[in-house]
């Protein structure tokens, strides 16, 4: 029986060993690969340190590879740098090639600008080949597939349609926090209606363009911005409309509704005025036949009073005969007033 018992426990034992050489096997398999890579390539890591990462959740893989390339590039690089921004999220084979990139081209970026470029979520290793090899940007946006122009205005009303292209590259200084090509676009669209809109007369835009580049220019369009730019250029330019003679009309069509309306005004009050006078002359001659009838019963009383004598009537008749006559001769209308009187209009 005690025979028996220690040969399952040299069993147990025969096979837990087995089972650690197994993992231990594994284990090494898994890393040994990547350790012989770097063990080649000059990058000095044990295959501990390669177990250390995987157990603090680092991606031995990337960083490995990273370190191979700035090795190779004769780019130095501290191993603890780049598994602290691995940790942080980064993309350490992007920063990497992003400070290879740079020191082949002799641009001045260090490890701590590259890693807070990429922590801030812009591509540093295409912000260093933009800076490398300059970007161009259409203004409007788009208007070399689609054949957009921007639209402004000189100060004689003709409309003058633009189409730049602004070459910039990448200011690695303001690249983090730094406004992006959209306000480029922006600013160079505000800056051509603007200097456009300074000219006194569309055919000097034509016959310079050059001066619209250098007025926007003049304005630092790229402050602030993750861009410098090198060149503003016109690449078209074309005439629209006259909207200074559209205006023009507009303007008279609606000054000549005002003198119409304002003709209309007077037209009317005139008509008013000529229908008031019309009532009050038949309202005075009202009042004038009425006081025409008056005059038999003043006649009559002043002969009964003798305030008037016969003698006096028959020379007021023959005045009144006589100024009929005159106005007949003088082409003058006679209206006779009163029957018994002898009045008329003419004596009166």
């Amino acid at each position: 029986m005690a025979v028996l018992a220690a040969s399952s426990a040299l069993l147990v034992v025969v096979a837990a060993l087995v089972v650690a050489l197994l993992v231990a096997l594994i284990v090494f398999w898994r890393f040994v690969g990547l350790w012989l890579q770097a063990k080649f390539s000059g990058v000095p890591i044990s295959i501990v340190e390669l177990i250390a990462m995987k157990m603090r959740k680092v991606d031995a893989t990337a960083l490995v590879s990273a370190l191979i390339v700035a090795r190779q590039a004769g780019v130095p690089i501290q191993r603890r740098d780049l598994e602290a921004h691995l940790l942080a999220g980064g993309h350490v084979l992007r920063v990497v090639g992003a400070l290879v990139a740079a020191n082949r081209a002799d641009i001045p970026l260090t490890f701590k600008d590259a890693a807070a470029i990429d922590l801030a979520g812009r591509d540093v290793l295409e912000a260093v080949r933009v800076s490398v090899h300059p970007k161009v940007i259409d203004c409007p946006e788009g208007s070399n597939q689609t054949g957009a122009m921007l639209t402004a205005i000189a100060l004689n009303g003709v409309e003058i349609l633009v189409r730049a292209r602004v070459t910039v590259r990448s200011n690695l200084k303001t690249l983090v926090g730094g406004a992006t090509e959209e306000t480029v676009i922006a600013r160079v669209g505000q800056g051509i209606v603007s200097a456009v809109g300074s000219m006194k007369n569309h055919q000097d835009v034509l016959a310079n363009p050059e001066v619209i580049s250098k007025k926007v220019q003049e304005i630092g369009v790229d402050a602030g911005t993750a861009y410098q730019v090198l060149s503003i250029d016109i690449v078209d330019l074309d005439v629209g409309q006259n909207i200074g003679a559209h205006l023009d009309a507009e303007r008279a069509v609606a000054a000549q509704d005002v003198a119409q309306a304002r003709a209309e005004e007077r037209r009317a009050a005139a008509v008013a005025h000529e229908r008031e006078n019309i009532a009050l002359v038949r309202e005075k001659e009202a009042e004038f036949v009425l006081a025409h009838t008056e005059i038999p019963n003043a006649v009559a009383q002043a002969l009964r009073e003798g305030t008037m004598s016969v003698a006096g009537y028959l020379r007021w008749q023959n005045v009144q005969a006589d100024t009929r006559m005159r106005a007949r001769i003088s082409g003058r209308p006679v209206r006779t007033i009163g029957a018994n009187t002898g009045l008329s209009e003419a004596a009166v």
